[in-house]
């Protein structure tokens, strides 16, 4: 068994509306250092294989269909072998 661990972000060309919002939160709350923030999503999928290749095709097929939006996203992930209990 293999874990996935999914990060999907907006291109760096796409506007980060709630990337904004929280730059602008966490200078408020005085880290004035901040100069970008980029928000995205985290995703962890566990594969019932045995065969790393098979997982990793599998997972990069589910961001491609599913999980993100190839126009404005853009995706990457490791995967790790997990004992399967």
């Amino acid at each position: 068994m293999y874990l996935a661990k999914v990060h999907i972000v907006l291109k760096p060309v796409v506007n980060d509306p709630q990337g904004l919002t929280i730059k602008s939160a966490l200078h408020n709350l005085g880290f004035s250092l901040v100069s970008g923030v980029r928000a995205g999503k985290y995703i962890e999928i566990k594969v019932a294989t045995e065969e790393q290749d098979n997982a990793q095709e599998q997972v990069d097929e589910m961001c491609r269909k599913l999980l993100a939006n190839p126009v404005i996203e853009q995706y990457s992930f490791t995967i790790e072998k997990i004992s399967s209990v």
